[in-house]
Protein backbone atom coordinates (compact mmCIF):
# COMPACT_ATOMS: atom_id res chain seq x y z
CA UNK A 1 0.00 0.00 0.00
CA UNK A 2 3.10 2.64 -0.25
CA UNK A 3 2.10 5.37 -1.59
CA UNK A 4 -1.39 4.58 -2.86
CA UNK A 5 -4.40 6.41 -2.16
CA UNK A 6 -7.26 5.03 -1.15
CA UNK A 7 -10.30 6.80 -0.35
CA UNK A 8 -12.63 5.80 2.82
CA UNK A 9 -15.86 6.42 3.07
CA UNK A 10 -16.68 6.90 7.15
CA UNK A 11 -13.61 7.29 8.08
CA UNK A 12 -14.47 9.38 11.02
CA UNK A 13 -16.77 7.29 12.26
CA UNK A 14 -15.93 4.72 15.11
CA UNK A 15 -14.18 1.59 12.90
CA UNK A 16 -13.16 3.94 10.12
CA UNK A 17 -10.50 5.99 12.39
CA UNK A 18 -9.07 1.99 13.25
CA UNK A 19 -9.37 1.47 9.39
CA UNK A 20 -7.13 4.83 8.27
CA UNK A 21 -4.74 4.31 11.20
CA UNK A 22 -4.20 0.28 9.36
CA UNK A 23 -3.97 2.50 6.05
CA UNK A 24 -1.60 5.18 7.63
CA UNK A 25 1.02 2.61 8.89
CA UNK A 26 0.73 0.36 5.62
CA UNK A 27 2.44 3.76 3.96
CA UNK A 28 -0.92 4.67 2.45
CA UNK A 29 -2.12 7.59 1.50
CA UNK A 30 -5.56 8.54 2.62
CA UNK A 31 -9.08 10.66 1.73
CA UNK A 32 -11.49 10.25 3.85
CA UNK A 33 -14.86 11.00 2.81
CA UNK A 34 -17.77 12.36 4.69
CA UNK A 35 -20.92 13.87 5.00
CA UNK A 36 -19.29 16.95 6.95
CA UNK A 37 -15.39 16.27 6.96
CA UNK A 38 -14.98 18.36 10.00
CA UNK A 39 -16.20 15.46 12.15
CA UNK A 40 -12.74 13.40 10.93
CA UNK A 41 -10.58 15.87 11.26
CA UNK A 42 -9.45 14.83 14.78
CA UNK A 43 -7.42 12.23 12.73
CA UNK A 44 -4.72 15.12 10.80
CA UNK A 45 -2.17 14.28 13.90
CA UNK A 46 -1.70 10.71 12.79
CA UNK A 47 -0.86 10.94 9.06
CA UNK A 48 2.64 12.58 7.87
CA UNK A 49 3.22 15.79 5.38
CA UNK A 50 0.32 15.28 2.54
CA UNK A 51 -0.89 11.91 3.72
CA UNK A 52 -4.27 12.69 4.79
CA UNK A 53 -6.55 14.24 2.45
CA UNK A 54 -10.50 15.27 3.67
CA UNK A 55 -13.69 15.23 1.02
CA UNK A 56 -16.97 16.12 1.33
CA UNK A 57 -19.43 13.20 -0.14
CA UNK A 58 -22.79 11.56 0.68
CA UNK A 59 -22.74 8.19 -0.65
CA UNK A 60 -26.80 8.36 -1.31
CA UNK A 61 -25.48 11.36 -4.08
CA UNK A 62 -24.10 9.62 -6.84
CA UNK A 63 -22.04 12.88 -8.17
CA UNK A 64 -20.07 13.28 -5.26
CA UNK A 65 -19.00 9.75 -4.50
CA UNK A 66 -17.72 10.16 -7.38
CA UNK A 67 -15.66 13.38 -7.04
CA UNK A 68 -14.58 11.52 -3.87
CA UNK A 69 -13.01 8.34 -5.77
CA UNK A 70 -11.11 10.02 -8.94
CA UNK A 71 -7.40 9.48 -9.00
CA UNK A 72 -7.91 6.59 -5.89
CA UNK A 73 -5.85 3.57 -6.30
CA UNK A 74 -8.37 2.20 -3.85
CA UNK A 75 -11.72 2.15 -2.08
CA UNK A 76 -13.36 1.30 1.39
CA UNK A 77 -17.15 1.83 2.41
CA UNK A 78 -17.61 1.60 5.32
CA UNK A 79 -20.85 3.58 5.77
CA UNK A 80 -24.21 1.99 7.45
CA UNK A 81 -26.53 2.85 9.82
CA UNK A 82 -28.63 1.00 12.54
CA UNK A 83 -31.68 2.53 12.30
CA UNK A 84 -33.42 5.50 9.57
CA UNK A 85 -32.85 5.17 5.96
CA UNK A 86 -31.52 1.61 5.06
CA UNK A 87 -32.25 1.49 1.85
CA UNK A 88 -30.95 4.61 0.79
CA UNK A 89 -27.25 3.72 2.48
CA UNK A 90 -27.21 -0.04 2.77
CA UNK A 91 -27.72 -0.47 -0.74
CA UNK A 92 -28.13 2.42 -2.88
CA UNK A 93 -25.26 3.91 -0.67
CA UNK A 94 -23.54 0.67 -1.49
CA UNK A 95 -24.26 0.29 -5.58
CA UNK A 96 -23.07 4.15 -5.92
CA UNK A 97 -19.86 3.73 -4.18
CA UNK A 98 -19.15 0.17 -6.25
CA UNK A 99 -20.25 1.54 -9.51
CA UNK A 100 -17.82 5.13 -8.78
CA UNK A 101 -14.89 2.55 -7.94
CA UNK A 102 -15.48 0.77 -11.20
CA UNK A 103 -16.23 3.58 -13.27
CA UNK A 104 -12.34 5.14 -11.88
CA UNK A 105 -10.74 1.72 -12.58
CA UNK A 106 -9.46 1.65 -9.28
CA UNK A 107 -7.74 -1.42 -8.31
CA UNK A 108 -9.27 -2.61 -4.84
CA UNK A 109 -12.85 -2.24 -3.46
CA UNK A 110 -13.80 -3.49 0.45
CA UNK A 111 -17.64 -3.30 0.98
CA UNK A 112 -18.64 -2.98 5.01
CA UNK A 113 -21.42 -5.41 6.02
CA UNK A 114 -22.35 -7.65 8.51
CA UNK A 115 -22.56 -11.13 9.70
CA UNK A 116 -26.31 -12.15 9.37
CA UNK A 117 -26.60 -9.90 5.76
CA UNK A 118 -29.31 -11.65 3.71
CA UNK A 119 -31.95 -10.04 1.01
CA UNK A 120 -34.60 -12.63 3.03
CA UNK A 121 -34.03 -11.23 6.66
CA UNK A 122 -36.80 -10.43 9.10
CA UNK A 123 -35.03 -7.20 10.46
CA UNK A 124 -34.44 -4.14 7.59
CA UNK A 125 -31.31 -4.07 8.67
CA UNK A 126 -29.98 -7.26 7.62
CA UNK A 127 -32.39 -7.52 4.48
CA UNK A 128 -31.03 -4.03 2.96
CA UNK A 129 -27.31 -5.51 4.14
CA UNK A 130 -27.94 -8.58 1.85
CA UNK A 131 -29.11 -6.62 -1.26
CA UNK A 132 -26.32 -4.38 -0.66
CA UNK A 133 -23.95 -7.19 -0.86
CA UNK A 134 -25.44 -8.03 -4.53
CA UNK A 135 -25.37 -4.58 -5.34
CA UNK A 136 -21.91 -4.34 -4.54
CA UNK A 137 -20.77 -7.23 -6.25
CA UNK A 138 -23.10 -6.77 -9.60
CA UNK A 139 -21.16 -3.11 -9.88
CA UNK A 140 -17.35 -4.82 -8.58
CA UNK A 141 -17.34 -8.25 -9.17
CA UNK A 142 -13.64 -8.34 -7.49
CA UNK A 143 -15.00 -6.41 -4.43
CA UNK A 144 -13.96 -7.87 -1.17
CA UNK A 145 -16.83 -7.65 1.58
CA UNK A 146 -16.31 -8.14 5.26
CA UNK A 147 -19.34 -9.17 7.98
CA UNK A 148 -18.04 -8.47 11.35
CA UNK A 149 -19.72 -9.78 14.40
CA UNK A 150 -20.40 -6.47 16.90
CA UNK A 151 -17.34 -4.51 17.22
CA UNK A 152 -15.95 -3.37 20.60
CA UNK A 153 -13.43 -0.92 21.59
CA UNK A 154 -12.65 2.31 23.47
CA UNK A 155 -15.28 4.69 21.57
CA UNK A 156 -17.88 1.37 21.21
CA UNK A 157 -21.66 2.16 22.28
CA UNK A 158 -21.96 -1.21 22.76
CA UNK A 159 -19.16 -1.98 26.46
CA UNK A 160 -19.51 1.06 27.31
CA UNK A 161 -23.35 1.55 27.02
CA UNK A 162 -23.95 -1.75 29.37
CA UNK A 163 -20.96 -0.58 31.25
CA UNK A 164 -22.90 2.77 32.02
CA UNK A 165 -26.10 0.97 33.13
CA UNK A 166 -24.14 -1.37 35.46
CA UNK A 167 -22.60 1.92 37.01
CA UNK A 168 -25.60 3.83 37.47
CA UNK A 169 -28.52 1.38 38.40
CA UNK A 170 -28.87 -1.15 40.81
CA UNK A 171 -30.63 -3.45 38.46
CA UNK A 172 -29.75 -4.07 34.99
CA UNK A 173 -32.72 -5.67 32.59
CA UNK A 174 -30.87 -8.04 29.69
CA UNK A 175 -33.24 -7.95 26.85
CA UNK A 176 -32.08 -11.60 24.66
CA UNK A 177 -29.42 -13.26 27.42
CA UNK A 178 -29.42 -16.04 25.26
CA UNK A 179 -28.37 -14.50 22.18
CA UNK A 180 -24.73 -15.44 21.23
CA UNK A 181 -21.89 -12.52 20.01
CA UNK A 182 -18.73 -12.52 18.86
CA UNK A 183 -17.12 -9.63 20.00
CA UNK A 184 -14.54 -8.40 17.75
CA UNK A 185 -11.71 -6.02 18.15
CA UNK A 186 -11.81 -2.56 16.33
CA UNK A 187 -7.82 -2.52 15.81
CA UNK A 188 -8.25 -6.09 14.27
CA UNK A 189 -11.53 -5.06 12.31
CA UNK A 190 -9.10 -1.66 11.42
CA UNK A 191 -6.34 -4.08 10.50
CA UNK A 192 -8.80 -6.95 7.95
CA UNK A 193 -9.96 -3.67 5.92
CA UNK A 194 -6.28 -3.04 5.26
CA UNK A 195 -5.51 -6.45 4.24
CA UNK A 196 -8.19 -7.00 2.34
CA UNK A 197 -6.97 -4.32 -0.29
CA UNK A 198 -4.74 -7.29 -1.53
CA UNK A 199 -5.21 -8.36 -4.82
CA UNK A 200 -5.13 -12.13 -3.38
CA UNK A 201 -8.26 -11.37 -1.76
CA UNK A 202 -10.56 -10.13 -4.47
CA UNK A 203 -14.09 -10.89 -4.61
CA UNK A 204 -13.82 -12.72 -1.40
CA UNK A 205 -16.11 -12.47 1.47
CA UNK A 206 -14.81 -12.86 5.32
CA UNK A 207 -16.45 -12.65 8.48
CA UNK A 208 -14.92 -11.54 11.73
CA UNK A 209 -15.44 -12.75 15.01
CA UNK A 210 -13.09 -12.32 18.21
CA UNK A 211 -11.87 -15.45 19.85
CA UNK A 212 -14.44 -15.53 22.80
CA UNK A 213 -18.39 -16.32 22.08
CA UNK A 214 -20.33 -15.40 24.32
CA UNK A 215 -23.98 -14.52 25.16
CA UNK A 216 -25.62 -11.62 26.13
CA UNK A 217 -25.92 -12.43 29.35
CA UNK A 218 -22.31 -13.92 29.88
CA UNK A 219 -21.47 -10.16 28.05
CA UNK A 220 -23.02 -8.13 30.95
CA UNK A 221 -22.10 -10.71 33.94
CA UNK A 222 -18.50 -10.34 32.68
CA UNK A 223 -18.50 -6.03 32.33
CA UNK A 224 -20.27 -6.05 35.88
CA UNK A 225 -17.32 -8.38 37.26
CA UNK A 226 -14.69 -6.47 35.29
CA UNK A 227 -16.11 -3.50 36.85
CA UNK A 228 -16.04 -4.44 40.55
CA UNK A 229 -19.97 -4.07 40.81
CA UNK A 230 -22.94 -6.38 41.74
CA UNK A 231 -26.37 -5.17 40.23
CA UNK A 232 -29.25 -7.36 40.19
CA UNK A 233 -29.30 -8.61 36.57
CA UNK A 234 -32.42 -9.44 35.28
CA UNK A 235 -33.17 -11.66 32.20
CA UNK A 236 -36.73 -10.48 30.82
CA UNK A 237 -38.56 -12.72 28.80
CA UNK A 238 -39.02 -12.50 25.04
CA UNK A 239 -42.72 -11.22 25.58
CA UNK A 240 -41.34 -8.28 27.62
CA UNK A 241 -38.61 -7.42 25.43
CA UNK A 242 -40.94 -7.65 22.55
CA UNK A 243 -43.55 -5.06 24.10
CA UNK A 244 -40.66 -2.71 25.18
CA UNK A 245 -39.20 -2.77 21.63
CA UNK A 246 -42.85 -1.11 20.32
CA UNK A 247 -42.72 1.48 22.89
CA UNK A 248 -42.34 5.30 22.53
CA UNK A 249 -38.88 5.91 22.92
CA UNK A 250 -37.38 2.61 23.62
CA UNK A 251 -33.71 1.70 24.43
CA UNK A 252 -34.44 -0.75 20.82
CA UNK A 253 -35.99 -0.84 17.83
CA UNK A 254 -38.08 -3.50 16.62
CA UNK A 255 -35.53 -3.84 13.92
CA UNK A 256 -33.07 -4.02 16.56
CA UNK A 257 -35.72 -6.59 18.25
CA UNK A 258 -35.54 -8.93 14.89
CA UNK A 259 -31.73 -8.43 14.60
CA UNK A 260 -31.32 -10.45 17.95
CA UNK A 261 -33.49 -13.46 17.44
CA UNK A 262 -30.62 -14.95 15.71
CA UNK A 263 -26.60 -15.63 16.63
CA UNK A 264 -24.73 -12.95 15.28
CA UNK A 265 -21.21 -15.30 14.98
CA UNK A 266 -19.01 -15.93 12.46
CA UNK A 267 -20.12 -19.44 9.87
CA UNK A 268 -17.91 -22.54 10.76
CA UNK A 269 -16.64 -22.52 7.46
CA UNK A 270 -16.18 -18.74 6.69
CA UNK A 271 -12.73 -17.08 5.74
CA UNK A 272 -12.02 -14.61 8.75
CA UNK A 273 -9.25 -12.77 10.66
CA UNK A 274 -6.62 -15.69 10.24
CA UNK A 275 -7.19 -15.73 6.64
CA UNK A 276 -6.06 -12.19 6.53
CA UNK A 277 -3.03 -12.86 8.65
CA UNK A 278 -4.49 -11.42 12.09
CA UNK A 279 -4.26 -13.18 15.41
CA UNK A 280 -7.88 -11.98 17.21
CA UNK A 281 -7.74 -10.22 19.90
CA UNK A 282 -9.35 -11.47 23.42
CA UNK A 283 -11.83 -9.56 24.88
CA UNK A 284 -10.42 -9.36 28.73
CA UNK A 285 -6.82 -8.55 27.48
CA UNK A 286 -7.57 -4.74 26.14
CA UNK A 287 -11.10 -3.98 27.40
CA UNK A 288 -10.75 -3.14 31.11
CA UNK A 289 -8.16 -0.16 30.11
CA UNK A 290 -10.97 1.65 29.21
CA UNK A 291 -13.73 0.14 31.09
CA UNK A 292 -11.92 1.25 34.27
CA UNK A 293 -13.78 4.48 34.47
CA UNK A 294 -16.76 2.47 35.44
CA UNK A 295 -15.59 1.50 38.20
CA UNK A 296 -15.67 3.19 41.84
CA UNK A 297 -12.57 5.14 42.53
CA UNK A 298 -11.77 4.19 38.74
CA UNK A 299 -7.81 3.85 37.81
CA UNK A 300 -7.46 4.01 42.11
CA UNK A 301 -9.73 1.72 43.54
CA UNK A 302 -8.26 -0.85 40.59
CA UNK A 303 -4.74 -0.42 42.27
CA UNK A 304 -6.12 -0.35 45.68
CA UNK A 305 -8.19 -3.69 45.18
CA UNK A 306 -4.81 -5.24 43.31
CA UNK A 307 -2.61 -4.60 46.09
CA UNK A 308 -4.92 -5.83 48.73
CA UNK A 309 -5.53 -8.70 47.17
CA UNK A 310 -1.48 -9.04 46.86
Amino acid sequence: MNDKLVTVFGGGGFVGRYVVQALLRAGARVRVAERDPRRAWFLKPLGGLGQMQFVAADVTRADTVHRAVAGADAVINLVGVLEGAFEAIHVTGARNVAEAAAGAGVEALVHMSAIGADPAARSAYGSTKGRGEEAVRAAFPRAAIIRPSIVFGREDQFLNRFAGMIEAFPVVPVLRAPVKFQPVFAADVGDAFAAALAPKHAGRTFELGGPDVMSMGEIIRWLATTLGRKPSIVELPDAAGALLARLPLAPITTDQWQMLQRDNVVAPDAPGLAALGIEATPLATVAPDWLVRFRRKGRFGRRAETLYHA
